[in-house]
């Protein structure tokens, strides 16, 4: 579960990017997060990637208190997140098994569990055939659905998709959007920040809208204003 009770972030230059936010999102949701450029909702996935410290209130994910998270153990939490960035952030050298590979060796999987559960993911986001191309080799839509193949390496229980179809078509982004409710329907939790208002109408979840820092409005159903 994730809670925010009285959440503020003020930067130093005096910028109250989040104020008095609180919301629950629970286990196993799907939730759209919407709102305009500079609305909060960047500050928003900053604080619960950890790279941001609330100034105020509580932000409780998964049991981790992340005001008062000791800096060592904030590695350990962050397995707790698969994160999909709008622009793939994919290592240009290797192929899209050393991609998606690279997520699990980096907390020590060893070689045989990752040669077993890398082609299991791939198949998920349909790039089974694509495991020895590299990025350089593969469309946008490919390329995104690599960067949620790797989200999904160490089978976190949240995965994070910021702006995921910023910079593909509308064809591929219904496919990329499709593929998210695919894993949320496995029981993941999914947030998903977008501009995206067909989306979030066509697939008529939870939406959490922020304006200037606050929550302005949270229903079920899409149709927000833009």
């Amino acid at each position: 579960m994730i809670e925010f009770k009285n959440v503020c972030k003020k930067y130093p230059n005096g910028t109250l990017a989040l104020d008095d936010v609180s919301l629950t999102i629970n286990d196993g949701e799907f939730v759209f997060i919407v709102g305009e450029s500079g609305a909060g909702k960047s500050t928003m996935l900053k604080t619960l990637f950890r790279e941001e410290k609330i100034s105020a209130g509580s932000l409780i994910v998964d049991g981790y208190d992340l005001k008062k998270i000791r800096n060592r153990k904030i590695p350990y939490y962050r397995r707790n997140l698969g994160i999909v960035f709008q622009d793939f952030r994919l290592f240009p050298n290797k192929t899209v098994f050393e991609n998606v590979a690279f997520a699990m060796r980096a907390i020590g999987v060893p070689t045989k569990d990752i040669n077993l559960r890398v082609p299991t993911i791939l198949s998920i986001v349909n790039l089974q055939d694509k495991a020895k191309s590299f990025p350089s080799q593969l469309s946008g839509g490919e390329q995104q659905r690599v960067a949620l193949a790797r989200a999904l390496a160490n089978n976190p229980s949240i995965i994070i998709a910021d702006e995921p179809t910023g910079n593909i078509d509308p064809k591929l982004s219904l496919e990329i959007m499709n593929l998210l409710i695919k894993i949320h329907k496995h029981g993941k939790t999914v947030i998903v920040v977008t501009h995206e208002k067909n989306f979030v109408d066509y697939f008529q979840q939870r939406v959490i809208t922020i304006k200037d820092g606050k929550v302005v409005d949270d229903k079920v159903g899409g149709m927000f204003d833009e």
